[in-house]
């Protein structure tokens, strides 16, 4: 089984609110992410929240997605990274995707599904060269996933395993929304 894991936990501190829940293009930004990750190639996907909850899922349909909440939020990507790995036992590998990507394509997530193979704990996307996301993390990681903590994801870890480097150049854009210029940025990338 390949896992979906889209983390979506944080208060949205630099934002100034719940950012899940801003308006892009007609909808809130973090079902863009969704819709990604719901047209791709995976078994499962699971919806990591924290922060905001309950408004969140009051306001957008998970359409599949299963919502997890991890309680331990406030420390950051690493317990959201532990929250979801756990909603996904049996999985052989996950990708991961940010709930604030909203140009995030499934074609990439497809495209580091593909490039799975020996040789690799994992498959990242590049734009321009530099890493993005989806990640794809296989099943050997898990235990190390595990033992992260504090407000940090896998970056390091991929940085001590063998990574396949995959471009996704043409295939949406890696941007995230931290603040509300980030948002008016990619409101103004091409559809």
């Amino acid at each position: 089984m390949i896992g979906g894991l889209l983390l979506a936990a944080g208060e949205g501190r630099r934002f100034g609110g719940c950012k899940q829940l801003a308006p892009f293009r007609g909808r809130p930004l973090l079902e863009h992410a969704l819709a990604a990750m719901r047209r791709a190639p995976l078994d499962r996907l699971v919806l990591v929240l924290g922060a905001h909850h309950e408004r969140i899922l009051a306001s957008i349909d998970p359409d599949g997605a299963e919502p997890v909440v991890c309680e331990e939020w406030r420390e950051g990507q690493s317990a959201s990274l532990r929250a979801g790995l756990d909603a996904l036992p049996g999985a052989e590998a996950v990708v991961v995707g940010l709930g604030d990507q909203p140009l995030l394509s499934p074609r990439a997530i497809s495209r580091v599904i593909e490039a799975r193979g020996p040789g690799a704990s994992a498959v990242r996307a590049t734009y321009g060269g530099v890493p993005g996301h989806p990640v794809l993390l296989e099943a050997e990681l898990f235990p190390r996933l595990r033992a992260l903590r504090g407000d940090r994801g896998a970056r390091g870890l991929l940085g001590e395993v063998r990574v396949r480097e995959l471009p996704c150049d043409d295939l949406g854009h890696p941007g995230d929304v931290d603040t509300g210029e980030d948002l008016a940025g990619l409101e103004a990338e091409p559809v």
